[in-house]
C-alpha cells in the first residue's frame, strides 16, 4: 500500500476508545452490516466449538452469536481496550465472552484454535490484508469458516470527492478501501479454498454535513492514514468542502453518504497453512 495511505494504529486505537461509550447509538450503518453478515451463517451448515468475532467492537456480535451456537465458546477481539472492556461485559455469566486486545495483523491466538472466524467492518482499518488472512487462516482450524464483511472503493466516495475539490493534490483526508476483486485474491494467496465474495451498496442520507461528519466520528471514523495533513483544517475550508459537497451530490435537501459493502467467506482446507505464514502460539485465555 501507498506509504500515504497506510493505517496509523495509534490514531485508530484512540479513534475507537473515545467513541466506545456512544458506539452503540451511533453506528447504526455498522449494525446493519453485521446483522448482514451474520444472517449468512443461515446457509452454512457448521457447528463450531469455538468462534471468534475479529475487530468485535463493544462486542454486539458476541451474543447473538452465542445464541445461534450455545455449544460454542465466544470469544472477541479489537485493536481497541476501551471497545474490548465493553465485549466482555456482554452476555450474563457464565456465559460472558472473552475478550482479548489485539492487532488482527498479529493475532494473539494459538494455530488452529478456531472453527469460525467473523468480522464485520474492521479490515479496512489494517494495513497489510494479506498478512490478516494468513494470521486467520493460521488460527483456524481445517475445515473452519472465515466470514466477513467490509467496505470497498466506492466508500464515502463523495466525501472524498468534496475533499479533493477543495484540496487537489493535497494529502488525502479518506482513508482508501480495497477492491472485492483483490481481498478475493488475498484469500487464495493465504491458501483458503472456495472464496466467495459480492457486494451492496447502502446511502445513508443527512441534513447538513455538520451532521454527516459528527456520525462519522462518533463511531470512530476519522482521518487515520499516516499520511494525513498535519495542519488544521479551519472553518472557511471546511465551509468550502460542504459547498462542494452539496453542490455535486445533494438530493432533495439531503446529503448522501455511500457504502459500499464487500462481503466475503472462505473455507481452510485440510491442509497446512502455505508456508512463510508468521506463527505465535500464545493461547487465548478468558478475561479476569
Amino acid at each position: 500500500m501507498n506509504d500515504v495511505f497506510q493505517i496509523d494504529k495509534r490514531k485508530v486505537r484512540a479513534a475507537f476508545d473515545a467513541a466506545a461509550e456512544d458506539y452503540g447509538r451511533h453506528a447504526v450503518l455498522q449494525q446493519e452490516v453485521r446483522a448482514r453478515l451474520l444472517e449468512r451463517l443461515d446457509l452454512v451448515r457448521l457447528q463450531p466449538r469455538r468462534v471468534i468475532d475479529l475487530g468485535c467492537g463493544p462486542g454486539e456480535s458476541l451474543r447473538p452469536l452465542a445464541r445461534r451456537y450455545r455449544k460454542a465458546r465466544v470469544a472477541g477481539l479489537d485493536l481497541s481496550p476501551a471497545m474490548t472492556a465493553r465485549a466482555r461485559t456482554q452476555g450474563r455469566w457464565p456465559r460472558r465472552p472473552w475478550a482479548v486486545c489485539g492487532d488482527m495483523e498479529r493475532l494473539p491466538l494459538a494455530d488452529g484454535s478456531f472453527d469460525l472466524a467473523v468480522s464485520a467492518a474492521a479490515l479496512q482499518w489494517v494495513n497489510d490484508l494479506d498478512r490478516v488472512f494468513a494470521e486467520v487462516r493460521r488460527s483456524l482450524a481445517p475445515g473452519g469458516l472465515w466470514l466477513f464483511a467490509t467496505f470497498g472503493p466506492d466508500t464515502l466516495r463523495e466525501l472524498r470527492a468534496a475533499f479533493a475539490t477543495v484540496d487537489a493534490g493535497a494529502t488525502p483526508h479518506v482513508n482508501a478501501f480495497i477492491d472485492m476483486h483483490d481481498v478475493g485474491d488475498a484469500l487464495v494467496r493465504a491458501g483458503f479454498a472456495d472464496p466467495v465474495m459480492d457486494q451492496e451498496t447502502l446511502t445513508v442520507t443527512y441534513p447538513d454535513f455538520r451532521s454527516l461528519l459528527q456520525d462519522l466520528r462518533r463511531i470512530g471514523v476519522r482521518n487515520a492514514l499516516a499520511g494525513r495533513a498535519r495542519g488544521l483544517f479551519g472553518p472557511r475550508r471546511l465551509q468550502a468542502v460542504e459547498a462542494a459537497y452539496r453542490s455535486a451530490f445533494a438530493q432533495d435537501g439531503r446529503l448522501p453518504a455511500t457504502w459500499e459493502v464487500v462481503y466475503g467467506h472462505a473455507w481452510v482446507p485440510d491442509a497446512p497453512p502455505p508456508s512463510g505464514v508468521p506463527g505465535r502460539f500464545i493461547p487465548i485465555r478468558p478475561a479476569e
